[in-house]
């Protein structure tokens, strides 16, 4: 289906936003540890409904379901922008609808994640290039220090930078992305600074 003419773009512009910030709602966590019997992740290990929290309280197999239905979150909706001939721009809008949605779940009375795992997923659709380069920089720090939370921002400071320079278009909602990710793990940084952020210890 094509929709190139600006008059078509606004009219598809809202249905796509707000299917993008509902999909992002559902959340991936919650829904997991009940099938699986394990506790709310909100009320558990870091408080955060997310996959790393999941692999704390349930182990791999809850923590895989986790991350691949949130990345879904943020893939689906990018992929159906771009087959409606949505551009860069519009496409990115519609992703940071679905990561907002899985911030501020209506479904979850507004108590979400902190979205990196559906920041990626659209990041990888939008422009894998991208979506690779700051994979790997979450994968280098990861490996360095074993915090999720550190890697996490890592790569979201690197992504608006790559967009900048690769895809243009699309810069100003991911940049908007990532200062609102990095803004949602202050607690994060808070607990950092004071040397209490929970990570992985290395197997021996």
């Amino acid at each position: 289906m094509q929709a190139g003419t600006l008059q078509e773009v606004w009219f598809w512009l809202l249905p796509l936003c707000v299917a993008g910030y509902l999909m992002g709602s559902i959340s991936s966590a919650i829904l997991v540890c009940r099938l699986f019997g394990y506790p709310d992740p909100r009320t558990e290990g870091s408080n955060n409904p997310g996959a790393t929290n999941v692999l704390r309280i349930g182990g791999k197999p809850a923590a895989a379901l986790t991350l691949l239905g949130d990345v879904l979150k943020g893939v689906i909706p990018v992929v159906l922008a771009r087959y409606l001939d949505m551009g860069p721009f519009v496409a990115a809008l519609v992703g940071v609808f679905a990561f907002l949605g899985h911030l501020y779940p209506v479904f979850f009375h507004f108590q979400g994640g902190k979205g990196v795992a559906t920041a990626f997923g659209l990041l990888f659709v939008l422009h894998w290039p991208s979506g690779l380069l700051a994979g790997a920089t979450w994968l280098l720090v990861f490996a360095l220090n074993r915090i999720s939370s550190i890697a996490s921002l890592s790569a979201f400071v690197v992504a608006p930078a790559c967009i900048f320079a690769w895809l243009p278009q699309a810069f100003w909602p991911i940049l908007a992305l990532s200062i609102v990710l990095i803004l949602r793990h202050r607690s994060n940084l808070q607990k950092i600074l004071r040397g209490e952020e929970l990570g992985f210890r290395k197997k021996s």
